[in-house]
């Protein structure tokens, strides 16, 4: 019964420690925000654990953006019942014009690196690439299609609505199931509606790449424009997934690069989220005896390797569980969401693991 009631008690004193705020050694006593600087940025200067930013701003997760950060503020750090927190002075402004909410607010992320994934880029799900409108041909006799001339589109649309027409990519996977989970897809152009019937036009406003028959559209609307400032904080408790691509296919993907999950908003992901990032358990088999001992991988194993790893009891030794770093995702599909690398202390690979990230519970004390 003794032992039951210590090990309580460390279990609690363990979660009461991590859920202390612990500050970041040598971190400002107070900071002027700057122009490009990022709520990420920011946070990092007096956290280890950047995404604790909203419980270190005292923010209520019930309330969306209680705080809008701008160039010019000022942020001091106070302390409030021996909990750190952060103090708001707004900028002082010249100008006679009113601040308008959101605009100019700095971002969560770096916007020069996410928003061509927001404005560009999309993902299809199977429904979408089954059911949605498509490019079946134009008016000018040609085999592709630019700004301004007008498209045929196998489909009844409403006159006067907005669509972006996109030509399909690669498809995404998930690594243990094989399920198809979406397919890439890049905007060619935008277009409007113009008449309608059982063949639609479609007046091109605007092309980044040709137009080609067999080409997807979709709706144009606020969801394909940036999304608003999110905080970071940390993903939900029990939701995990594995990175499936990046966003140039490179083996390894370090900070500010773009990662892929197998989890979207029908799993409950959601821009803001903060994922710790883990390479899986490596196994390794164990082989020879003595001073002959050896121990492979699963690159170098041998086929006889494999033959008596099946065969044999604990031949196979699983290595723990690597840390490599943190992303925080800045846009959800439905069964998909796109990610940003952040602290990469270690490359990340494709089908490691994410999931929840646990707060450092070594550093500075966040004693007044």
């Amino acid at each position: 019964m003794k032992k039951l009631v210590f090990v309580l008690a460390c279990c609690l004193s363990l979660s009461t420690w991590a859920d202390v705020l612990t500050l970041k050694p040598g971190h400002p006593q107070s900071y002027v925000v700057k122009k490009g600087d990022t709520l990420w940025d920011i946070s990092a200067l007096f956290l280890d654990d950047p995404w604790r930013w909203p419980k270190l701003w005292g923010a209520n997760p019930q309330i969306a953006n209680p705080h809008l950060i701008y160039p010019g503020d000022r942020l001091t750090l106070v302390f409030l019942d021996g909990e750190p927190r952060l103090e708001h002075k707004p900028s002082v402004r010249m100008s006679p014009e009113p601040r308008v909410t959101g605009k100019g607010a700095i971002p969560a992320l770096p916007l020069s690196v996410i928003e061509p994934y927001i404005n560009y880029h999309t993902v299809l799900s199977p429904k979408e690439l089954k059911d949605n409108p498509v490019v079946v041909g134009g008016e000018r006799d040609a085999v592709a299609y630019a700004q301004g001339d007008v498209v045929f589109i196998k489909d009844s649309l409403p006159i006067g609505s907005r669509y972006g027409i996109y030509a399909p990519g690669r498809p995404l996977q998930d690594p243990q199931t094989g399920e198809m989970l979406g397919r890439e897809a890049r905007l060619s152009a935008t277009g409007q509606v113009i008449e309608s019937g059982s063949i639609s036009k479609l007046q091109v406003l605007s092309s980044r790449s040709e137009i080609i028959p067999g080409q997807r559209l979709k709706p144009i609307s606020d969801e394909t424009l940036l999304p608003g400032h999110f905080t970071p904080h940390p993903a939900p408790e029990g939701l995990e997934g594995q990175i499936i691509a990046s966003d140039d296919n490179a083996r390894e993907i370090g900070p500010l690069q773009v990662a892929i999950i197998n989890k979207g908003s029908e799993d409950g992901a959601a821009p803001g989220q903060v994922y710790a990032i883990h390479q899986p358990g490596v196994e390794v088999l164990k082989s020879g005896r003595g001073d002959k001992e050896t121990y492979r991988d699963e690159v170098t194993h041998r086929a006889y390797d494999k033959v008596m790893s099946l065969l044999s009891d604990g031949r196979v030794i699983v290595l723990p569980e690597v840390y490599r770093g943190e992303m925080m995702l800045f846009r959800t599909y439905d069964k998909v969401s796109y990610g940003l690398i952040l602290n990469g202390r270690r490359p990340a690979r494709m089908e490691d693991k994410v999931l929840r990230p646990e707060p450092m519970v070594f550093g500075e004390r966040s004693d007044p």
